[in-house]
């Protein structure tokens, strides 16, 4: 019998055109956790290219991996610097309450 090959999955390798990562990336901002935001973000720059972020950010890719990594929540700074270099604004709007 042979042994069948797998590797992880990765998001990054799903993430085909710009509303794929539209909806990935809101997905993780709905769940209200910073780190999962990073992860996702970190997906997303995996995805685009790691060393160009950093080129467009001015952060360097080892950085860039540690904050992206999912582990722990970056800095303010450096979310608003790596949504804006992917092309990407925060938007906000009521959150739809009954009463």
């Amino acid at each position: 019998m042979s042994k069948i090959k797998t590797r992880p999955f990765d998001v990054s390798n799903y993430l085909e055109d710009e509303a794929d990562v539209a909806a990935y990336l809101q997905v993780a901002i709905e769940d209200g956790d910073p780190a999962l935001l990073a992860a996702a973000l970190g997906d997303i720059a995996r995805a685009r290219g790691m060393t160009q972020l950093a080129r467009d950010t001015g952060l360097s890719r080892e950085s860039l991996y540690k904050s992206l990594s999912g582990e722990r929540a970056p800095s303010s700074d450096t979310l608003f610097k790596v949504i804006h270099a992917m092309g990407f604004k925060l938007t906000v709007e009521p959150l739809i309450t009954h009463g």
